[in-house]
């Protein structure tokens, strides 16, 4: 397969990227390790869209941060990607912690970030009226918003598919060979040749430098937990952090765009970059801490926990340049907080990277921006859906009563390359309330393997090994 350029890593910052490039006069390849997209950091993070605040003056977080919240409106408009622009907190607890405050509006107009402003305890509290009385000012930050990490980077990806990037799921990177002119790499079972390679391969991204002589950076590995809480918990209208520390922004309480609540997250410097396991201990500390956020918070409505690993950057900044050792590779790495924040800026200037290494870029007559989302029954009025089921029967089958997520969502997603349990949940959200799939799944396997004709045994729940059927009892008894 011939590519202008390779994009290696299906998360947000890869799939803005892919998105970007469609709009060029170019060949576009994508290429993810796993079966689907927005399969690491870009699934379980804290679905923040930062003002800006909080990162250090005349870093690239710094204006990255920053282009890409203004970004977001525009962006979320165009690919039907839900953003709430609530505003957020960053609470004290006395003058100490008013200090911290201080120093973060400093840096925040420091960083030309709008309509920033240190308000009393009272004021926050008629902004949240769940914060603690203990809570005597806040940092107010009004371009702080909520998004769907996911849905964003679905969208980008369908979206650069749509205007002629290719894909190409399973496929991770097990070697680069340089060429006269660009690259030869070996990506699963696929060999693409591409003239240029933009690097996005989240917490493996130094790896991949290395495959070209590149030891210039590493990245490691930290750990946050959270814990999620059902729709009736929720009760929040803003954003709520504890003033930051060290180890990152802390554990923060926080509604969803889709109407639930959650808490974390924690931090925890790892070696191994695949462990996403949750502990008690862990989570004890987040229920803890968010308790002294919000009184209140219900905890008992947890319907389930996970975790999420940031690359963290030794250079203590976004690595995002051309490589010294093979210019015509850009690096997009050590994309911790606020990568999703900056994400649609941050595709913008690998765009301009690529330029200034020499590849013409021209615009592409006939882009299309948009990406109309899957329909979504629950968000329909009843005159809506009622002729929703008339013009298709399946909106009348419910298949996952948590969500109300009907049929013919569900096919939609699968007919737009869902092929395991959990990408069809991010698609659609079944399985993503109070049981957690246990009673639509099954459900949701049969409309899989009917609409992808592929073999009930071989769905998985996340790609890989995680398959859910052996066969049939008589065929394993």
């Amino acid at each position: 397969m011939q590519a202008d350029v390779l994009v290696i890593g299906g998360g947000v910052v890869g799939c803005a990227i892919a998105r970007q490039l469609s709009a060029r006069e170019t060949r576009v390849v994508l290429v993810e390790a796993h079966e689907d997209v927005s399969m690491g950091a870009s699934k379980a993070n804290s679905a923040i869209v930062h003002a800006g605040y909080d990162t250090k003056p005349g870093s690239m977080m710094a204006a990255l941060n920053v282009r890409g919240n203004a970004m977001y409106d525009a962006w979320c408009q165009a690919l039907e990607v839900p953003l709430a622009r609530i505003g957020s907190l960053v609470i004290a607890f006395g003058p100490e912690e008013e200090e911290t405050l201080l120093r973060l509006l400093e840096q925040g107009q420091a960083n030309g970030v709008p309509d920033l402003a240190i308000i009393s305890g009272e004021e926050a509290r008629k902004l949240e009226p769940m914060l603690s009385q203990d809570v005597t000012a806040a940092l107010y930050a009004k371009t702080g918003a909520i998004t769907c990490p996911y849905q964003f980077t679905v969208a980008c990806y369908e979206n650069a598919v749509h205007n002629g990037a290719q894909a190409l799921m399973n496929a991770p990177v097990h070697g680069i060979e340089r060429l006269a002119e660009g690259f030869r790499v070996q990506c699963g079972t696929y060999t693409v040749e591409a003239r240029y390679i933009v690097n996005a391969a989240g917490m493996f991204a130094d790896d991949i430098a290395r495959m070209v002589g590149d030891d210039s950076f590493h990245l490691s590995a930290r750990k946050g937990e959270y814990m999620l809480l059902d729709h009736t918990a929720n009760t929040l209208s803003r954003v709520i952090f504890q003033t930051p520390t060290k180890m990152g922004k802390g554990v923060l309480v926080s509604p969803t765009v889709d109407d639930n609540a959650y808490a974390g997250p924690n931090a925890c410097d790892l070696e191994d970059r695949e462990d996403i396991q949750t502990t008690a201990e862990g989570l004890a500390g987040i229920a803890k801490l968010s308790l002294k956020s919000v009184p209140s918070l219900n905890i008992r409505a947890v319907i389930t926990s996970f975790a999420g690993l940031r690359a963290q950057p030794s250079t203590g900044d976004f690595i995002i340049e051309q490589s010294s050792a093979a210019p015509c590779m850009i690096h997009a790495a050590g994309i911790c907080s606020p990568g999703l924040s900056s994400a649609p800026a941050i595709a913008d200037y690998v765009v301009e990277l690529l330029e200034t290494a020499g590849l013409s870029l021209p615009m592409k007559p006939g882009f299309d921006p948009c990406r109309p989302a899957i329909r979504r029954f629950t968000e329909m009025t009843r005159e809506e859906q009622a002729q929703a089921i008339a013009g298709n029967p399946r909106y009348g089958r419910v298949i996952c009563r948590c969500e109300t997520v009907t049929e013919a969502e569900i096919v939609e997603a699968v007919r737009r390359g869902a092929r395991s349990l959990d990408a069809v949940k991010r698609r659609t959200r079944a399985g993503m309330g109070r049981c957690q799939g246990g009673f639509c799944a099954p459900r949701v396997m049969e409309i899989i393997s009917r609409e992808a004709g592929v073999p009930m045994t071989e769905i998985t729940k996340f790609g890989g090994d995680s398959k859910l059927l052996v066969g049939a009892i008589k065929e394993v008894l």
